[in-house]
C-alpha cells in the first residue's frame, strides 16, 4: 500500500510545492479527499526539467533489452498497486470500478506493447546505403540512418482517462520507449491517482538502475505551471489530451519559443456517424438505435470518440431510428461526470443546442443521483441548419447527440464536406449501400484518422495499425497518432551517418547488427533477427 503525500515527485524524490494548491475532490459528492495537494512554483518545475536533461544521455544510451525491461517493470509496478489505484481513481473520477479495472489493464498492456516494439527495433528505421566507389559519374558515399530520441518530453494528463491517457498512459509510454525522459503535469481532477501511478513509475526507474530524472510528476496550475513547462528550453516535445482551448494555448506557447517544439495535442471531435439506408431497412432501425444510444451515453459520454453527430436518412426507416433513439435517451439516467467544470460545460453546450435555430430537442433523460450528473440529450436538425450555423455541430463533451436528417447522398456529402477534422467517422451500411459508401470513402479519408464500418467509435484498440488522430482540430498534427505503436515516432528524429568508421557507428546501423533490429539495406528490408 502506497501512502499518499500530496507532493510532487521530482527525479525520484518527493517535493512539497511552495504554492497552496488544491484538494482532491470526490466526483460523486463534491467533498474533499485527503491529502491536500500543493503546487510547485517555476523554480521547482525547473528542478524537474534540469533532472530530465541530465538523465537524457544515459537513458537514450540504454540497449533495447534494458529499455524494454524498464517499460515492463513499470507495468508490473502499476499492477502491483492496481487495487489501490483503481479505488482512488473511482473516487476522484466517478467512473466505475469495472471501467477503471479495464483501463488499468490497457495502461499496463500498452507499456508492454512498447517494450515489444523497442526489442524489435523497427522504430529505429535503420537504413544502410553501402558505398559504391565504382559508380559513375559520381561515386556514392556510405550513408546510414537511424532515428534518435528528441530529448525530454512534457506530458499532460487527461481528465477523461485517469490511467490510460495520464501519468503512465500512451504519451508517457511512447516517449519513454523512444528514449526520452518525461515530465508529467498531473491533471488536478485526479491527483491521488496520479501520485499512486507516479510512485509506481518512480519505483521502476530506481529498480532498473536508471537516473531519477527519467521521470518526474508535478502538480500545478495548467495556466501557469503548464505554460512554464512548455516554454522551458529543456523540453523538446509535448503530448497533450484535452480541450481545444488548452491544446491551442500550448501550441502557441511552443511556437513562440526561441526554439519552437512540436506539440502533439489531441483536442476536439464530434465523431460523425453516417447511417446509410440499408443499415436500417427491414426493421433494423431499433437495434441500430440501441447501439447508438449505448455508445452515446457510455461513461456519461466522456470519450474523445463519443458519437456526437449522426447523419440519418429521411423517410420511414430514418423516422423509426430517431424515434427509437429518443425513447432510449428518455429512459436513460445521467451519470456522474468527471468534474463540476465539465458538468457545467455540458449544461452550457446543451443549452446552446436548445436555443439554436432549426434544432429540435427529441428527448432528454433524467438527472443522476448526486452532483455533476446531468441528463443525456438527443436533438435533431437539417443539413441546411448545420451549414448556416456551424456552432450547432461543435462538440458538447458528454452524452449529447445531434441527428442530422439528409435526403440524398449528394446532400449528405455536402454536409460532411463542411465538417472540421475528426478522430473518427463511422459508417453504418448494408450490402445495398456499398456503391454509396464507395463514393463517400475518399471524402471521409480527408476528414478523419479512423474510419469504422458497422461498429461504434467508443473504444480504441491499442495495437500496431490503430490511428487515434486526425485533421485539425481533432489534433494539432494529423500525421501521427496518440494510440498504437506508431505513436513512438512523435518523439524521435532521423540522423544520417556518412562515411563514419565502422567502429564508431551506432549499433542499429552496423553491418553486424549486434542488436538484431530491422534494417533496410540498399532499399531492401532485412527483418529483425530473433
Amino acid at each position: 500500500m502506497t501512502t499518499l503525500t500530496g507532493h510532487s515527485i521530482i527525479a525520484g524524490e518527493p517535493m512539497v510545492g511552495r504554492l497552496p494548491g488544491s484538494p482532491a475532490v470526490e466526483a460523486a459528492t463534491g467533498e474533499d479527499l485527503a491529502p491536500h495537494y500543493t503546487f510547485v512554483d517555476e523554480d521547482q518545475l525547473q528542478a524537474a526539467t534540469r533532472a530530465a536533461e541530465a538523465a537524457f544521455d544515459a537513458y537514450r544510451a540504454t540497449t533495447p533489452d534494458e529499455r524494454a525491461a524498464f517499460l515492463e517493470r513499470v507495468a508490473d509496478e502499476i499492477e502491483a498497486d492496481g487495487e489501490q489505484i483503481v479505488a482512488r481513481a473511482a473516487a476522484e473520477s466517478g467512473l466505475t470500478l469495472a471501467r477503471l479495472t479495464g483501463e488499468l489493464g490497457r495502461t499496463a498492456g500498452q507499456l508492454r506493447m512498447f517494450a515489444a516494439v523497442v526489442r524489435l527495433g523497427d522504430h529505429l528505421e535503420a537504413r544502410i546505403d553501402p558505398a559504391l566507389p565504382e559508380r559513375t559519374p559520381i561515386p556514392r558515399a556510405d550513408i546510414r540512418q537511424r532515428h534518435i530520441p528528441v530529448g525530454p518530453v512534457a506530458v499532460f494528463g487527461a481528465s477523461n482517462f485517469p490511467l490510460a491517457f495520464s501519468v503512465a498512459g500512451g504519451d508517457t509510454a511512447s516517449a519513454l520507449a523512444a528514449g526520452c525522459p518525461v515530465v508529467v503535469k498531473a491533471h488536478n481532477a485526479h491527483p491521488g491517482t496520479s501520485e499512486l501511478v507516479g510512485a509506481a513509475v518512480t519505483r521502476a526507474v530506481a529498480a532498473s538502475g536508471l537516473p531519477g530524472g527519467v521521470f518526474s510528476l508535478v502538480f500545478g496550475s495548467g495556466t501557469s505551471v503548464g505554460q512554464a513547462l512548455v516554454r522551458d528550453p529543456r523540453i523538446k516535445a509535448v503530448g497533450f489530451t484535452g480541450s481545444r482551448t488548452g491544446g491551442l494555448a500550448l501550441v502557441a506557447a511552443a511556437a513562440a519559443r526561441r526554439e519552437p517544439i512540436p506539440v502533439y495535442a489531441e483536442m476536439s471531435s464530434v465523431n460523425p456517424v453516417v447511417v446509410l439506408p440499408g443499415s436500417i431497412a427491414g426493421g433494423r432501425a431499433e437495434e441500430l438505435a440501441a447501439g447508438y444510444v449505448g455508445s452515446l451515453t457510455l461513461g456519461s459520454g466522456q470519450f474523445c470518440t463519443n458519437p456526437g453527430l449522426t447523419f440519418v436518412p429521411t423517410g420511414p426507416d430514418g423516422d423509426a431510428f430517431l424515434a427509437s433513439a429518443a425513447r432510449a435517451v428518455a429512459q436513460s439516467t445521467g451519470q456522474t461526470m468527471l468534474t463540476s467544470g465539465i458538468a457545467q460545460a455540458f449544461d452550457k453546450g446543451t443549452g446552446t443546442l436548445r436555443g439554436a435555430a432549426g434544432v429540435t430537442v427529441e428527448a432528454e433523460g433524467s438527472p443522476g443521483e448526486g452532483v455533476n450528473a446531468p441528463p443525456p440529450l438527443l436533438a435533431s436538425t437539417t443539413p441546411a441548419a448545420l451549414r448556416d450555423d456551424p456552432a450547432v455541430g461543435e462538440e458538447v463533451f458528454g452524452a449529447a447527440g445531434l441527428v442530422v436528417r439528409w435526403d440524398d447522398v449528394a446532400e449528405l456529402a455536402d454536409a460532411i464536406r463542411g465538417l472540421e477534422g475528426q478522430l473518427t467517422v463511422t459508417v453504418q451500411a448494408g450490402e445495398t449501400d456499398h456503391d454509396a459508401a464507395r463514393t463517400l470513402l475518399p471524402l471521409l479519408e480527408t476528414k478523419a484518422g479512423r474510419i469504422l464500418f458497422n461498429g461504434w467509435p467508443t473504444g480504441v484498440e491499442v495495437g500496431h495499425a490503430m490511428v487515434h488522430g486526425g485533421p485539425f482540430p481533432a489534433t494539432s498534427d494529423p500525421r501521427t497518432t496518440s494510440v498504437g505503436s506508431l505513436a513512438i515516432y512523435r518523439f524521435q528524429r532521423p540522423v544520417a551517418y556518412q562515411d563514419v568508421p565502422a567502429d564508431l557507428l551506432p549499433e542499429a546501423t552496423r553491418d553486424d547488427n549486434p542488436w538484431g533490429v530491422t534494417q533496410r539495406i540498399d532499399g531492401r528490408l532485412r527483418p529483425a533477427q530473433d
